[in-house]
């Protein structure tokens, strides 16, 4: 997953306000104690923050991969 799609689905999920103060502010256990900000920062796959987070925030499995969007 590209970083471009992990702040799509983070947006499209959250709002996307609330989806950069989630990124920078919930500290998620599934990604060392650290928020997703950090991880990305890190060098960790943007996959592996994405699901963390939707685990921690009860999100939907169905909603995992986001909203369908319709080709250009």
């Amino acid at each position: 997953m590209r970083l471009s799609d992990f702040w799509r689905l983070m947006d499209d999920e959250f709002g996307e306000r609330y989806s950069r103060t989630l990124a920078r502010d919930l500290v998620v256990d599934r990604l060392g104690d650290r928020t997703a900000s950090e991880a990305l920062s890190a060098g960790v796959d943007p996959k592996v923050v994405w699901e963390a987070v939707c685990r921690a925030q009860d999100v939907p499995r169905e909603r995992w991969l986001g909203r369908d969007v319709k080709p250009r």
